[in-house]
């Protein structure tokens, strides 16, 4: 069973920078996506970002060009650098992590963290 921790989120002015931080139980890196979703009030959780075990990564439209994904094997966490942030990224962020397996998607959630963008 993989758990999922994140940490990092809080209040930020507009143009302001966040990190946040995922930390996984068990070894995943080498078989495991590892990936941010955000979600806004009344609205679907929507990709943020998120890098294969290869090192590719993927970014949601919004956030090309400000946020940047990072991942450290060696202490099986991964990373959300946030700048420039504005009102329309707060929103709860999950932490994800995914593995295609005999035909099925098994995808493992953290409890989400809050980032609020307001001056």
């Amino acid at each position: 069973q993989v758990q999922l921790v994140e940490s990092g989120g809080g209040l930020v002015q507009p143009g302001g920078s966040l990190r946040l931080s995922c930390a996984a139980s068990g070894s995943i890196y080498s078989t495991h996506i590892m990936g941010w979703y955000c979600q806004a009030p009344g609205k679907q959780r929507e990709l943020v970002a998120f890098m294969t075990p290869s090192g590719s990564t993927n970014y949601g439209d919004s956030v090309k060009g400000r946020f940047a994904i990072s991942r450290d094997n060696t202490k099986n966490t991964v990373d959300l650098q946030m700048t420039n942030l504005q009102p329309e990224d707060t929103a709860v962020y999950y932490c994800n992590a995914k593995r295609y397996r005999a035909g099925v998607w098994n995808n493992y959630w953290g409890q989400g963290t809050q980032v609020t963008v307001s001056s």
